[in-house]
C-alpha cells in the first residue's frame, strides 16, 4: 500500500508478475479495512526535504497513521511492526546509541514533525502492546541506502551520487566532519524480517543500521572515486538541529535475531551509482 507521495510505481514493476502481489494506493491518515496477517508500517517520508514540505501531514502520518494501522492490526489480529528511526535519538549526547538512550530532540524545531512523530508512534506501539496485547515489533533504522532512491530524496547518498553523476559539485552542509553510519538496502530488510519473524515476547525497540561510522567528507570523497567525476566539494551551512554524530550499537539486534550487516559501504555504494547512472541515463527523470 502507498500514497506515492515519494514512491514510484517503477520500483515495484517486478512484483506484479508475483503470485498473491496486490498494490493499494491508499493513505493510512484514513482507516483502512482489509484481511491481513502481517503489516510493516514503513509510511512516512524520511528525507527532510520532504518531510518538512509539508511538517502537519508528516505528523499525521506518523500518529494518526499509526493509529489506524493498529487498530487494523487490532481488529484482524495480526503482527505489526513499526519502521522507527534513529532521529528519536536527536543529536545525541551519547555514542554509539543503544536502544535505552532517551535521546536529545528539540520537540519545537524544523525537523520535530519527523522526529517527535516517530517517537509518538513508538509511544502508541508500546501503549497497544501493554493495553490490548497487540503484537508489536519496533525497528529504529539508522541511514538506508540503496538503488531505487529517489533522485530528488534530499538525502545525502542520493544528493551525492546524483551531483556526481551530472557532474555538479557535491554539496556538504557544514564541515564535512559529522558522521552517519549508512546501512545497505537488503541488510535493512534483512533486520526487518528477521524482528518480524521473531519471539513474541521481544517487541523492541531495536536498531538496525550499520556501526561502521564515516564522515560526509569521506562519503564524498568515496563517490567522487567510483563514479570517476570531475565534481568538486562545495560547502554550505549545516541545518538547525542536524545531528553531529549517528551510530547504532547493534548488539541487541546480533544477540536476539543474530543479525548484522553485511554489505560494506564501497560494494553498496557501487551498486547504487549503477542504478542512478542507468536512471538518469534513460532521460526521463527530472533532478533538481
Amino acid at each position: 500500500m502507498d500514497n506515492f507521495y515519494t514512491g514510484d510505481k517503477r520500483n515495484i514493476s517486478w512484483c506484479r508478475e508475483q503470485e498473491g502481489f496486490e498494490l493499494i494506493r491508499h493513505d493510512i491518515t484514513w482507516p483502512l479495512y482489509i484481511e491481513v496477517d502481517q503489516i510493516y508500517n514503513l509510511a512516512c517520508p524520511a528525507s527532510p526535504v520532504h518531510y518538512q514540505h509539508d511538517p502537519v501531514q508528516t505528523t499525521k502520518t506518523s500518529v494518526h497513521g499509526a493509529i489506524n494501522m493498529l487498530g487494523l492490526a487490532k481488529r484482524v489480529k495480526a503482527r505489526i511492526l513499526q519502521a522507527s528511526t534513529s532521529e528519536v535519538y536527536g543529536d545525541p549526547s551519547v555514542h554509539p546509541q543503544k536502544e535505552d538512550y532517551w535521546g536529545n530532540v528539540n520537540p519545537i524545531g524544523p525537523r520535530a514533525c519527523y522526529d517527535e512523530g516517530k517517537r509518538c508512534a513508538e509511544t502508541l506501539f508500546l501503549d497497544y502492546y501493554r493495553q490490548h496485547g497487540l503484537p508489536v515489533k519496533i525497528l529504529r533504522i539508522f541511514n538506508t541506502y540503496g538503488p531505487r532512491m529517489h533522485p530528488n530524496d534530499g538525502r545525502v547518498v542520493s544528493n551525492f551520487v546524483v551531483q556526481a553523476l551530472l557532474s555538479k559539485p557535491l554539496t556538504i552542509y557544514g564541515d564535512g566532519s559529522q558522521t552517519r553510519s549508512f546501512c545497505y538496502v537488503d541488510d535493512q530488510v534483512d533486520a526487518m524480517t528477521g524482528l518480524m519473524e521473531s519471539p513474541g515476547d521481544f517487541i523492541g525497540p531495536m536498531n538496525a543500521g550499520n556501526p561502521n561510522e564515516f564522515t560526509i567528507k569521506e562519503l564524498a570523497e568515496l563517490t567522487i572515486e567510483l563514479t570517476g567525476t570531475k565534481s568538486t566539494i562545495e560547502y554550505k551551512p549545516l541545518p538547525k538541529d542536524d545531528p553531529k554524530q549517528r551510530c547504532p550499537d547493534i548488539s541487541l539486534a546480533t544477540s536476539k535475531i543474530g543479525w548484522k550487516p553485511t554489505v560494506e559501504l564501497r560494494t553498496g555504494l557501487q551498486k547504487t551509482i549503477e542504478y542512478f547512472d542507468a536512471l538518469l541515463s534513460d532521460g526521463n527523470v527530472a533532478t533538481n
